[in-house]
C-alpha cells in the first residue's frame, strides 16, 4: 500500500519472521552462531531464551535455513509445545517422516532409535527443534533428557535446541530437573536492543526493503527516539510501531515519520513509553 510511497521494494518491518529481514545484532549474531556450533558438533542441549519480542523465532527460521542447505541434516520443528509427552513423541516421530501412526510408546523409541543409529553410522546428523519450549511440561522435558541417551561413546545421535521465554530458564534450574540441566552444553539470552541498535535496526530494515540513504531520511532521529521509548527496543514492538507509523505518514501524504506520528500509533495500541539512561548507547 505504501510502498511505491517511500520508494520501497518490500514492507520493512512486516511481522512475519522472514530470514531475508535479519538484522543480525550483536546478540543475536551470537545466538545463532550458537545454535549452528552446537548443532553441527554435536554438542547435544542447546538454550536460548529471551523476552517476548526479542526475536526468538525469526532466529529459528535463520537457523531452519541454514540446516535446509546442508544436505547432511535432518530435522524435526515443534512449534506448539503444549502436548502431553505421548502426544510430544508420537509428534518428533512423524515429523521425521517416520511411520507414528497407531503406535505405542516402545514401538515409537525403537524407530526413532534405529533412524537416530542409522544416520550416525554415515555421519549424519539430527536435529530436533522446539519452539516455546517454556511451555513444555516437566514430564515431556524429562522425556527430552532421556532421548538425549540415544548416543554413541563418542557422539550424540540426536541434537535438541530448546528455544522459550524466560520461564524456560527456571524450569530448566528446578531441582527436578537438575539431570537435564547438567546436560545443556550451550545456553545464550536474548535482550532487548539499544537505543543505538535500534536505530541500527531501523535502517537495516528499510535499507533491506529498498529504501535509499539507509532509510534514515523517512525517521528521524526524534522519531527513532520515540519508537525506542515505546518498544523499550523489542524488536517486535519496533516492527509494530514502524509498520503503523508509515501506513499513517502515508495516509497523511507525508514522506516521513516524525515524532508525533509516532505517538499516536502507540496510543492507539496502547504502550506506554519507557524513558530510562540504561542501554542509550
Amino acid at each position: 500500500m505504501y510502498k511505491a510511497h517511500f520508494h520501497l521494494s518490500r514492507n520493512p518491518f512486516d511481522l512475519t519472521p522472514d530470514p531475508r529481514s535479519f538484522v543480525p545484532t550483536p546478540r543475536h549474531n551470537e545466538a545463532l552462531a550458537a545454535l549452528y556450533y552446537g548443532v553441527r558438533r554435536h554438542k547435544g542441549f542447546v538454550v536460548v531464551t529471551g523476552e517476548v519480542g526479542t526475536g526468538k523465532t525469526l532466529l529459528l527460521r535463520c537457523l531452519l535455513r541454514l540446516l535446509e542447505n546442508s544436505k547432511d541434516i535432518a530435522y524435526a520443528y515443534l512449534f506448539n509445545s503444549r502436548l502431553t509427552p505421548g502426544d510430544f513423541l508420537h509428534y518428533v516421530v512423524s515429523d521425521f517422516g517416520l511411520q507414528a501412526s497407531g503406535k505405542s510408546k516402545s514401538e515409537l523409541l525403537i524407530e526413532l532409535s534405529k533412524f537416530l543409529i542409522s544416520r550416525g553410522s554415515q555421519q549424519m546428523t539430527t536435529v530436533l527443534i522446539v519452539d516455546e519450549a517454556h511451555d513444555l511440561s516437566v514430564e515431556t522435558l524429562e522425556e527430552l533428557r532421556l532421548l538425549s541417551n540415544l548416543e554413541t561413546t563418542e557422539d550424540k545421535l540426536l541434537q535438541i535446541v530448546l528455544v522459550g521465554q524466560p520461564e524456560l530458564d527456571k524450569k530448566l534450574d528446578s531441582t527436578e530437573l537438575r539431570q537435564l540441566k547438567q546436560r545443556i552444553a550451550l545456553r545464550t539470552h536474548l535482550q532487548a536492543l539499544t537505543a543505538q541498535q535500534t536505530q541500527e535496526y531501523i535502517e537495516q530494515r528499510l535499507k533491506i526493503a529498498g529504501a535509499q540513504q539507509n532509510g534514515s531520511s523517512l525517521f528521524s532521529d526524534d522519531a527513532v527516539a520515540a519508537v525506542y521509548a515505546y518498544s523499550r527496543g523489542f524488536p517486535r514492538l519496533i516492527n509494530t510501531i514502524c509498520e503503523n507509523s508509515l501506513i499513517s505518514a502515508y495516509a497523511k501524504q507525508m514522506h516521513f515519520v516524525t515524532p508525533n506520528i509516532v505517538e499516536d500509533v502507540a496510543i492507539d495500541f496502547r504502550l506506554e513509553p519507557v524513558l530510562s539512561a540504561q542501554g542509550q548507547t
